[in-house]
């Protein structure tokens, strides 16, 4: 047996080389054997391409198939987007209309927009509700949509191309959607009902403030002007820098009430008074002259000392003023301690007692007692031939200055009188002010938290394909076993037959700036409209232009159309309440918290199609894992292996189809004032469906005829 296999071998050897190399026959045979493995190769290279062509378009299918969901929540955002803004427009609207009507002059600004607020508040709601059941109704649709869009793509693919038509059908994951309801907003509501039930209440306090700080204003005015306004012409500042050359720490100059208090007066009489004591002086050498200066003297000595006692106490919300009172005539200094003042030199006795005016009376010398004028009026003095003092002589002093306007005393009696007025008037106004704030910032305090619960009255949804997509794409068209390279290793009349793939998508969030873009963009161009409104509509309609902002940018764009708002009313008040309740607003909302939505675009991408079916427990999901599962496990096709899911797809597909004929309303948009009505709607052209259905249906008769294909039959024939 050895020599018979070395004689096989042999002769083996010698067929395929002898001493000169390889021999013809054996170059024959390694060439046969080298173009069957090329050629054979090139078939597996084919098959190979032809399926991943195939898979491509399923998965373009795919993608195409989520985005109508992506596109949904785009509407459904707008849709949120506009709720959020009418609701925080309500509910601002509200607070600046309070705010308005602690204006008295602008309390009819006010009161239209109260009834602006509380009507964009219903608004809001007929709004919301309408998106709601538009959005419902749109995500009906969505299945339709995305079977549409997987055909167009199914058909795009396959024109012209060597693999022939692709026809692509696709369901989503769930293939119905949650119902999307909003519930009820009861604080806005409530928020905006209080506002209106108080309107009339804060007006009324509002206008009796008004009036009391008109008449506290019209107090100080007088004061101000008495004091150094009337600069230069006779005032306190003018008489104070004349007759006493006051410097200017001690005689301050104001420009402006607003810069002036009553304390400034008070300090400009006490140095005033201290001064003309030290620098009193007898203009003259008589007698007369100097006993007349010796009273003025005493005069301002008593004065100095009354307006020490003096105070000037004021706060935001108190006024308490005390200027002494200085004698204007001799009937005023009966009442005085100066009258009763025991400081006049005596002399004489009996009958022949006389007063003087001073120690330095020539006829006063050898005086051993005092008394007051109050004593000489009682009777029992003679008149001193020297000075000729009486009673009357130290009322006469004060008498001078105090009847005519070059007198400082005129100036100071002026404004004491001011200031009891002024003091008269705070009493009336402070209580009215302090309820007018209460019932302010109640109110105020009430819309800014309904603006916080305003994030709980939102349009959210769950639409189908909100896990995914499936996608199914046959391909019809035959491929000749020997296109492109015909030869004799290729059987000729052989084809690649139908084709089919299966692919999944589902949508992840994209943190590029796009999904912003498209959501302010779309809003911004909703501020615009408004036509040509004044006055409280104008008010509004710039308040929401900033407010649509608000659900982007959060609290920044809620802060700017707030002071936005404020900013637009005239607040010029006596009583300063609207500028107190401008700021209460502002403060009120600075303090909501609002946050801006995460804007990430949502964008289709491709996945594993068993983690779509996975994700959900419908009908189609369940099937397909089914049909998945059995696919897996056997080692060839099966003649049912695609029929099952196709009768499941094409039942979803046509459907959707006939739910969705023509053009969907979302929403319109229907504001109080300005005449805006905006509609928020999807296109659809009328046809699309009619050519959707033929699309859908030739692909799933291409899909049963699978079963023939499979059925027993080899893939090549």
């Amino acid at each position: 047996m050895g020599d018979g296999k070395v004689a096989v071998g042999g002769a083996v050897g010698r067929l395929m080389r002898d001493e000169a190399g390889l021999t013809t026959a054996g170059m024959a045979v390694a060439l046969l054997l080298s173009l069957a493995l090329v050629f054979s190769g090139a078939q597996v290279y084919r098959v190979n391409t032809a399926a991943a062509e195939i898979q491509e378009v399923a998965d373009a299918a795919a993608l195409a198939a989520e985005n109508p969901v992506a596109e949904f929540m785009v509407a459904v955002r707008l849709c949120d987007a506009v709720a959020l803004s009418l609701s925080l427009l309500g509910l601002v609207t509200c607070g600046a209309g309070v705010v308005a009507l602690c204006v008295p002059p602008c309390a009819e600004v006010g009161a239209k927009l109260i009834d602006l607020g509380t009507r964009v508040l219903k608004a809001r709601n007929a709004f919301a509700e309408r998106a709601a059941a538009g959005l419902s109704r749109l995500q009906t649709a969505l299945p339709f949509l995305a079977a549409a869009n997987a055909a167009a793509v199914g058909a795009a693919n396959g024109r012209g191309g060597p693999g022939g038509a692709y026809l692509a059908a696709a369901v989503l994951v769930s293939p119905s959607g949650a119902p999307i309801r909003v519930g009820p907003d009861d604080a806005a509501q409530a928020a905006g009902d209080a506002v209106g039930a108080g309107a009339a209440e804060v007006e009324r306090a509002a206008a009796a403030a008004e009036e009391a700080a008109r008449a506290a204003q019209e107090a100080k005015a007088r004061a101000f002007e008495r004091d150094c306004g009337a600069n230069p012409s006779y005032c306190l500042y003018e008489r104070a820098a004349h007759l006493a050359v006051l410097d200017e720490a001690s005689n301050p100059l104001y420009r402006s009430v607003d810069a002036w208090s009553f304390s400034v007066p008070l300090k400009r009489a006490r140095a005033y008074y201290a001064a003309r004591r030290d620098q009193e002086r007898p203009a003259s050498g008589s007698t007369e002259e100097r006993a007349r200066s010796a009273l003025r003297k005493l005069f301002y000595g008593f004065a100095a000392e009354q307006l020490a006692q003096g105070y000037v106490r004021e706060t935001a919300g108190s006024f308490g003023a005390y200027f002494p009172p200085l004698p204007r005539n001799a009937d005023e200094m009966r009442g005085t301690a100066l009258f009763s003042r025991v400081v006049f030199p005596i002399t004489g006795e009996g009958d022949e007692r006389v007063m003087h005016a001073w120690d330095g009376c020539p006829n006063a010398e050898g005086a051993r007692e005092r008394g007051s004028a109050a004593q000489w009026e009682r009777g029992g003095f003679a008149v001193c031939g020297a000075c000729e003092f009486t009673a009357a002589s130290l009322g006469n002093v004060a008498a001078a200055s105090t009847s005519i306007d070059n007198g400082f005393e005129y100036h100071y009696a002026a404004i004491a009188q001011a200031a009891a007025d002024y003091q008269e008037a705070r009493r009336a106004l402070d209580p009215e002010v302090e309820q007018a704030k209460g019932l302010v910032r109640d109110l105020i305090d009430g819309c800014a938290q309904a603006a916080r619960s305003a994030a709980d009255y939102r349009i959210k949804a769950d639409p189908p394909g909100s896990k995914g997509a499936v996608a199914l794409v046959v391909g019809t068209g035959g491929m000749a076993a020997d296109g492109g390279f015909a030869s004799l290793f290729v059987r000729g009349g052989s084809t690649l037959g139908v084709r089919a793939a299966v692919s999944g998508a589902t949508l992840v969030a994209d943190s590029s700036p796009e999904g912003r873009t498209v959501i302010t963009s779309l809003l911004d161009g909703f501020g615009r409209d408004g036509g040509a409104a004044v006055g409280a509509g104008r008010i509004v309609l710039d308040c929401w232009s900033g407010l649509l902002r608000a659900y982007a940018d959060g609290q920044q764009a809620l802060v700017g159309a707030v002071g936005s708002a404020a900013g637009s009313l005239p607040l010029v008040g006596a009583s300063g309440l609207g500028t107190w309740a401008s700021g209460a607003l502002q403060d009120a909302f600075a303090a909501v918290g609002l946050q801006p939505v995460a804007l990430d675009a949502l964008r289709p991408v491709v996945v594993n199609s068993a983690h779509v079916a996975a994700a959900d427990e419908g009908r189609f999901a369940v099937t397909y894992r089914t049909v998945r599962e059995q696919a897996l496990r056997l080692s060839a096709p099966t003649p049912d292996l695609f029929s099952s899911l196709a009768l499941e797809l094409e039942s979803e597909a046509l459907g959707a189809v006939s739910a969705a004929e023509r053009g969907i309303e979302v929403a319109r948009i229907e504001l109080p004032v300005g005449g805006v009505s905006v509609p928020i709607t999807l296109a659809l052209p009328p046809a699309m469906a009619d050519d959707a259905r033929d699309v859908v249906g030739r692909c799933f008769e291409a899909v049963r005829s699978l079963q023939g294909a499979l059925g027993g039959a080899q893939p090549w024939r």
